[in-house]
Formats: C-alpha cells, structure tokens, sequence
C-alpha cells in the first residue's frame, strides 16, 4: 500500500512542481493546445480566482512549486518511515484538496490509504 501512496503522490504532487516551476520559467502553465479548452486551466482556477488569486499571478505559481516540493519532501518522510512521516503527508494531501478535479480525487484516495495503512 506504501507504493500506491507513493505513485498517487508523485503524480500530483510532482506534476504540481513541474507545472509550477514550467509556469514560472515560460509564462504560463501546461494547457491544451488544441480542442474546447484550448489554454485554459483546470476547475481549480475559477476556485482560486473566487478568493481573489489571480489563477495565472507569479503568487500562485510559486504555491504550485512549493506546494509541489514540500509534499515531495514530505513523501520521503514517509517512505523511509519517519515518525512524523505519516502524519506531515495525511497534512499535506488535506492541504492539496483544492487542485481540482485530479488532485482532489488522488489525494481523498491517498487519504483513505493512510487511514487503512494505519489500521492494518
């Protein structure tokens, strides 16, 4: 089970970082290209911007990468059994619960992941 975890985090937490970090050094975030939602953002965006972040600002950008990194950081923890490991990631994907529609849905599985993990 430490390995799924591990797998779900990685693809949101990372993809985090990298779209961040991408957003930061090019201008702006991996978007379709072609299609209906050719440049636009995901369900997150309209989140953000109803509390007055602008979606596209270096602010949020730099929540992307740090968000990204610290839950890396976090997993690590986690995956070499540190006694705050568990706990600091079950924060951390709480805290990533807004990146709609992907992240949210991968980390309330992570959730009840480390909330089996813990009572099995």
């Amino acid at each position: 089970m430490k390995w799924i975890i591990t797998l779900l985090v990685i693809l949101t937490a990372g993809y985090m970082f990298f779209d961040g970090a991408h957003a930061l050094v090019v201008g702006d975030y991996i978007t379709p290209t072609d299609g209906e939602y050719a440049g636009q953002l995901g369900p997150w965006a309209g989140l953000v911007a109803s509390i007055g972040i602008d979606p596209r600002s270096t602010f949020m950008k730099v929540i992307f990468v740090v968000y990204g990194f610290s839950t890396l950081a976090v997993l690590a923890g986690f995956v070499t059994q540190q006694p705050w490991g568990r706990s600091a990631l079950l924060v951390m994907v709480v805290l990533g619960l807004w990146y709609l529609p992907f992240g949210t849905a991968i980390n309330i599985i992570v959730m009840m992941l480390l909330f089996l993990k813990r009572n099995g």
